[in-house]
């Protein structure tokens, strides 16, 4: 799944919630951008990883640095998704 792909989920997913809010596929791109960063600039996980922080995603992972090299730890909620083994 690209980009593209999983900006046009997420805005289908997010208008199919109990609030029916409308988010274009654009606000989604922009949210991911800011999150995550371009090749221009930065995304506040990079930033806070390079300020040594951890970034804790609630039960999808967590990112952490050390040593300039980036991880993800994926959280017990992804994993057992994955896994088919969800409660």
């Amino acid at each position: 799944m690209d980009k593209s792909q999983l900006t046009e989920m997420t805005a289908r997913r997010a208008a199919d919630g109990p609030e029916g809010r409308q988010l274009t596929a654009d606000d989604i791109g922009r949210i991911l951008d800011v999150l995550f960063g371009t090749v221009e600039q930065a995304g506040t996980i990079a930033e806070a990883l390079k300020a040594r922080e951890s970034v804790a995603l609630g039960s999808f992972g967590s990112f952490q640095a050390a040593d300039g090299v980036a991880t993800f730890r994926p959280g017990v909620a992804l994993t057992e998704y994955l896994r088919e083994q969800t409660r």
